[in-house]
């Protein structure tokens, strides 16, 4: 394998255990869609596309657990469970609430951790300090959506932040000892070949444990589906084996202590505009193996 995956990352700690995510939605918002930096959130994004049938904003954190965990029931029969909140920016909010929600998920039955995703720019030193004090006891994985590493790119999708907070953020996580992911885009509008290759040069001077990949989605019903409309020639990797060539060459510019936890996202497809490729997960990890095979042996 030219790469170590997020299996192989979880298995470093839980080495005779299979663990599994189950994500929950705990009612938070962004700071770039409550007009604290900004309205409207970032121009690509549409939370339901990603949110499984278990999660309900009408139930406790508790429930949707305890939901998850019977969806999983037959497929992993003797599981622990980490919680994932995903859905917006997951520290953002006071402390007491954090401290309830994030404590909450912990008291149930076999959560042996958390992974909370969040924005760089939504945590502090008392958050921070918090999120150590768990980490010490159990599981905690912090992921950032950093998206990319050129400003002018994050200021085009309305992210509200700069690529400096999201070293500030990344590097200040990682010194108190808790695990940090970053999130990645393939493809943002208006960025080449170079400019997505820079990321993980850059990527490669931070303290960074995992990254999650994945190519760009235009969704029905976002800001970004009127720019796409308007001007498809800023987007570079709608076509497949593009996006395969792109994300070999990525994936071997990566420090290799780093571990991939994913190369793309899927959404269902009544909200997706492009791209449609159609293609499962592992048919496409195996078509990124044989490139990158093909990359280090031609």
């Amino acid at each position: 394998m030219f790469y170590k995956t997020f299996s192989d990352f979880i298995h470093q700690y839980f080495p005779d255990q299979k663990i599994q995510k189950i994500m929950v939605d705990a009612r938070f918002t962004c700071p770039n869609r409550d007009g604290k930096v900004g309205w409207g959130g970032c121009t690509y994004c549409r939370n339901d596309a990603f949110s499984p049938p278990y999660c309900s904003l009408d139930i406790s954190v508790t429930e949707q657990i305890l939901r998850g965990k019977m969806f999983f029931k037959d497929k992993y029969t003797q599981a622990k469970f980490l919680v994932y909140f995903q859905t917006y920016s997951n520290t953002y909010a006071s402390l007491p609430v954090l401290q309830s929600l994030f404590e909450e998920a912990l008291a149930v039955k076999d959560v042996v951790g958390l992974v909370i995703g969040t924005r760089p720019d939504c945590v502090d030193e008392s958050i921070l300090d918090y999120l150590q004090f768990l980490s010490e006891r159990h599981f905690i994985l912090v992921e950032y959506g950093v998206e990319s590493c050129h400003d002018s790119t994050l200021c085009r999708i309305n992210r509200g932040h700069d690529y400096q907070c999201a070293v500030n953020a990344v590097t200040e996580t990682a010194k108190r000892g808790i695990f940090v992911g970053v999130h990645m885009i393939l493809g943002l509008p208006g960025e080449c070949e170079e400019d997505i290759l820079r990321q993980p040069i850059e990527l490669s001077k931070l303290p960074v444990s995992l990254v999650k990949l994945h190519q760009i989605q235009v969704l029905k019903d976002t800001p970004m589906e009127t720019e796409w409309i308007k001007s498809p020639g800023d987007f570079h990797y709608m076509d497949y084996n593009a996006y395969v060539d792109l994300l070999a060459k990525y994936i071997l510019m990566l420090p290799e202590d780093v571990f991939v936890e994913r190369f793309a996202s899927q959404v269902p497809l009544n909200l997706l505009v492009a791209p449609r490729w159609g293609v499962k997960a592992l048919k496409l990890q195996s078509d990124v193996d044989k490139m990158i095979s093909t990359l280090i042996y031609k």
